[in-house]
This record gives C-alpha cells, sequence and structure tokens, in this order.
C-alpha cells in the first residue's frame, strides 16, 4: 500500500499529476488545491491514499494528512465519490472545511463543482457530530449556565453564538465567515458575553 510519494514532478493535468520517483512515473489524482503547489520539474511530496479495484490500482495524492484524512471522511457518505471529494477539498482547505461543517453553511460546499443542494445538506447532516465544534472551541451540546470552557478560554453557550452568526449573516456576511468571526469572538470575551457583544466583538475580528 503506497502511503507517501516524494520525488519530481514529471507533469499535470487538470485533475492529476505524475510523480517520478527514482525512475518511475506514479500518476496520482488530485484537487486543485494541491495541484496549485505543484511545479514540473521541482521535487515534491504527497501524501497518498490507495484506493485497489479488481482492475487497477488508482492513487489519490494530497498536500498534508489533513487533506487525506477529509477524503477518508467524504468518501464515507453516501453519493459522495472520490471524485467528489477531490472537488470539495479543491475550493476548501481543511479549515474553511471544518468551519462550513460546524457553521452548517451548505452554500460553500456547493462552490464544488457536482455538488448540489440535496449533497450538500447531507455531507453537513452526517458530519456535523464528528468534526469541528469541539476543535474550533464551541460545545458540542447544551452548554450548562454560564457557558463551558472552550479552547483558549470559556466561551458563551450556543444560543448566544448561533443568534449571532444569524445577526451577521443577515448583514450580509457568509456563514462560514461569521461562525469563525463570532467563535473568535466568544474566546476573546470569555464567559458570560451575550449576543449584542458577540455581535460588536465579531465585526471587528471580520474587520481585521
Amino acid at each position: 500500500m503506497i502511503a507517501k510519494l516524494t520525488g519530481i514532478v514529471d507533469s499535470v493535468g487538470t485533475d492529476w499529476a505524475v510523480v517520478d520517483v527514482n525512475g518511475v512515473g506514479y500518476s496520482v489524482s488530485c484537487g486543485n488545491r494541491t495541484l496549485s503547489r505543484l511545479v514540473q520539474g521541482e521535487r515534491a511530496s504527497l501524501v497518498v491514499e490507495t484506493f485497489v479495484r479488481e482492475d487497477r490500482i488508482h492513487l489519490y495524492g494530497f498536500a498534508d494528512n489533513a487533506e487525506r484524512d477529509w477524503f477518508r471522511l467524504l468518501t464515507t457518505i453516501q453519493g459522495v465519490g472520490s471524485r467528489l471529494a477531490l472537488a470539495i477539498l479543491g475550493v476548501l482547505g481543511p479549515d474553511q472545511l471544518t468551519h462550513a461543517i460546524a457553521s452548517q453553511d451548505k452554500t460553500a460546499l456547493t462552490r464544488a463543482d457536482g455538488v448540489g443542494p440535496k449533497v450538500a445538506t447531507r455531507i453537513v447532516n452526517e458530519l456535523k457530530d464528528k468534526v469541528g465544534s469541539l476543535s474550533l472551541g464551541v460545545p458540542a451540546g447544551p452548554a450548562p449556565a454560564g457557558g463551558k470552557a472552550g479552547a483558549g478560554g470559556a466561551v458563551p453557550d450556543n444560543t448566544a453564538l448561533g443568534d449571532a452568526v444569524s445577526a451577521l449573516v443577515n448583514l450580509g456576511y457568509g456563514r462560514s465567515e461569521a461562525f469563525a468571526a463570532v467563535v473568535a469572538a466568544g474566546r476573546a470575551l470569555g464567559d458570560g458575553a451575550g449576543v449584542s457583544e458577540l455581535i460588536r466583538q465579531g465585526l471587528k475580528e471580520l474587520s481585521q
């Protein structure tokens, strides 16, 4: 099983690259973000996911482990095959994808070619409890009175966060960026922050 390739980039196509490793060329399928980092004739390393089929071995290449792990997770969703997973990772990096899932930003997911509203909804619904909220410092469920300590300090409860995000979205900001700004605001303000405070601090975060 091939898990990593390091060699010279021999050629790059629309959704693939060939990496020359000691004279052996490996054809690897990649998303746009990974391909944009590859330069023909230069040395590169790719984290690889190997799919073994009856008639062929298919290699999928990623810039780092985070992209590879997201690829694995996305392909567990019904209707999301390897091609669609690469398309999603081509427009959303791991951090952006985490924000999109945690904030239930289906619009961000539909930026990927082939992802319609139904597929985006399925991805969000199936992954929202698996990713994002804990790593972002947002409680996964209802917080106790006074909020819950998150990464980097206490954060307000989910109701205040949700109301602040909705307010910023109504002001014209995307759901993912509004969510990220409010989470950052919650960490900065700490326990007990109200909706209005989160909105003001969130706007400051967005202006930076």
